[in-house]
């Protein structure tokens, strides 16, 4: 059976690597990518916002383990954050939206956000960020992009990054850090909204195959981006990849 499963859906298989490849490599876990793929493979609907998350948690799992080894955590900024994104996750992650809605809002709101990464001209060093961002605005924050990122079925990072990055609120590495340390409790929220409503469902056979590619893959890229990256190639990368994916929405969708 998993055998048949591997030969049916390898295009997707393969697909799912590179984007684990390339997200984790910039700190994120690919859960925009991973719908819009899924989108497109013939899976049952209700399917897509699981298996997406389930793939974002093994991805940035292996992100954080490697920023914490790194020391690139700074806790006190990360809680505020977090503090109201995780209720809102799970909230919004009970709630049923149609096809149409769903990928409209995503494919909009990515669009916007690789938008104002793109066009922002300053770029944040080691020696110039916010030390002492206001934790109210930023548990607010937090539960807007949580409550968001619960009902669409992603982590919620892509959203949070260039937000951060906008407001000068850390260097790039520990933004990267704390957008995986965010889409990880967000993933995890939003899925345990998602089993708690009666049409959860999920194919394991394929989402367990899909598991183990992006977790190589997550592992690969979080490697890279230590490597070869700088902080202006991490920013502009990051752009880059969110506006495909918009764009590859909108297009099905919208247009």
């Amino acid at each position: 059976m998993i055998f048949e499963t591997f030969v049916q859906f390898w295009h997707i298989i393969m697909l799912f690597f590179a984007v684990a490849i390339l997200y984790s490599s910039v700190g994120f876990g690919g859960g925009s990518s991973y719908l819009a793929i899924l989108a497109l493979s013939g899976i049952v609907y209700t399917q897509i916002r699981a298996t997406a998350l389930l793939c974002n948690i093994i991805v940035v799992l292996g992100n954080v383990l490697l920023f914490h080894h790194e020391k690139k955590m700074n806790w006190k900024k990360i809680i505020p954050l977090v503090f109201l994104s995780i209720p809102f996750a799970y909230i919004s992650g009970k709630i049923m939206i149609s096809e149409e809605f769903f990928f409209i809002l995503l494919g909009l709101t990515l669009l916007f956000a690789a938008i104002t990464m793109w066009i922002s001209k300053q770029i944040i060093s080691s020696d110039k960020k916010n030390i002492n961002p206001k934790p109210i605005k930023n548990a607010s924050f937090g539960g807007v992009i949580g409550f968001i990122s619960g009902m669409v079925g992603i982590g919620g990072g892509i959203f949070l990054a260039p937000l951060l990055h906008l407001t000068n609120w850390d260097t790039p590495k520990k933004i990267a850090a704390t957008a995986s340390v965010f889409i990880l409790v967000n993933s995890i929220a939003g899925l345990l909204g998602q089993y708690s409503n009666p049409n959860f469902e999920i194919d394991w056979n394929l989402t367990s195959i899909l598991l183990i590619t992006v977790f190589i893959g997550g592992q690969i890229g979080s490697r890279m981006s230590n490597k070869f990256f700088t902080p202006i190639q991490l920013k502009k990368a990051t752009a880059i990849l969110i506006a495909f994916v918009s764009i590859r929405i909108l297009w099905k969708y919208f247009l």
